[in-house]
């Protein structure tokens, strides 16, 4: 005798799925706390590293310099240290108790190929902490937000030129470190809108070259946020290459849940008008809201915007508010 017919499984959609949890927030900074610096990419300059520490203190933090920031690669000048002293450096900062936030000096190339080297066991053990950086350092927001799923800060660096000259992008990463609440609007002057609209979701994204590159590499973050709100920028990649890049991230699927785009600076990327074209092109078709001209990235004011926040994008106002702030 056979009982009744096992019930069919339900249809995928009916499938209860994990939902992957929102980003964790670190502690804002406090009047004497210590901040690591590291050199993830390229070749840092004594100079402009003595002037940002300076800036640092200034804001009653202490600094501290890591071990291999000065260093610059043996047989390849365009790296900062070899990979497995640079790749240590950040280990042992972020596993550093004493240590309340990380940023890196500088850009320019090198944090892909030291991702791998990494300790991320040993610092997610060590818990949440600030990490602050832009350019190359996409690679390691997005590292970061996979294998930590900490929210961190695209933000200026103590031996770029915009921090060192800038008082706006001094006081916009201070006020987010120390008072983050006070910042949680972002409406520069100078922003246009694209495509007008209203959009919700969770931030995301950094130097567009950078992000193509990631796709496809191994400890990538296996999904974007769920109605993300897009952040691009980059430096010195012609207009045909900026096309490149954005229709990798289209034909990947890379675009498919984002609900808004917010455009940053295009230095050195060639005519702007040739530029504007090209977003025109490959990103009205999305759909969604887009903001160009805000202000973060490779120009001379670098605001800073957070990876892994609520937000709401009113892209006929020009205006991009965080829905709580950058840190707890």
């Amino acid at each position: 005798m056979t009982g009744a017919p096992a019930a069919p499984p339900p249809p995928p959609e009916a499938v209860d799925r994990p939902r992957a949890r929102p980003p964790v927030r670190p502690r804002r900074l406090r009047p004497g706390d210590r901040v690591a610096i590291v050199a993830p990419s390229g070749p840092v300059l004594r100079e402009r590293l003595d002037a940002g520490l300076d800036v640092l203190r200034g804001w009653d933090l202490d600094p501290q310099v890591m071990p291999h920031v000065l260093d610059v690669h043996p047989e390849l000048d365009h790296l900062a240290g070899t990979d497995a002293d640079r790749a240590r450096d950040l280990t042992d900062a972020w596993c550093d108790p004493s240590v309340a936030a990380v940023l890196a000096a500088r850009g320019g190339y090198g944090a892909q190929r030291m991702v791998e080297l990494v300790d991320w066991e040993a610092m997610r053990a060590a818990g949440p902490k600030v990490f602050v950086g832009y350019s190359d350092i996409t690679a390691l927001h997005e590292a970061v937000a996979a294998r930590l799923g900490l929210v961190t800060l695209h933000g200026p660096m103590p031996a770029t030129a915009s921090f060192l000259k800038d008082a706006d992008t001094q006081d916009h990463l201070r006020r987010t470190l120390l008072a983050p609440e006070t910042v949680t609007e972002i409406a520069p002057p100078a922003a246009r809108t694209l495509v007008p609209g209203r959009a919700h979701g969770t931030t995301f994204g950094g130097c567009l070259s950078l992000l193509a590159g990631e796709l496809g590499v191994r400890g990538r973050r296996p999904a974007r946020p769920a109605g993300g709100i897009l952040l691009l920028e980059d430096v010195g990649e012609k207009p045909y290459r900026l096309d490149g890049h954005l229709t990798h991230l289209l034909r990947s699927g890379a675009l498919d849940d984002v609900t808004g785009v917010v455009l940053g600076s295009w230095h050195d990327c060639g005519p702007y008008e040739e530029v504007r074209a090209v977003l025109l092109d490959r990103l009205v078709p999305l759909g969604v809201p887009v903001v160009e001209e805000m202000g973060f990235g490779h120009g001379p004011t670098t605001r800073t915007l957070p990876l892994g926040v609520p937000a709401t994008l009113d892209a006929d106002a020009c205006v991009l508010t965080l829905e709580e702030p950058a840190l707890t």
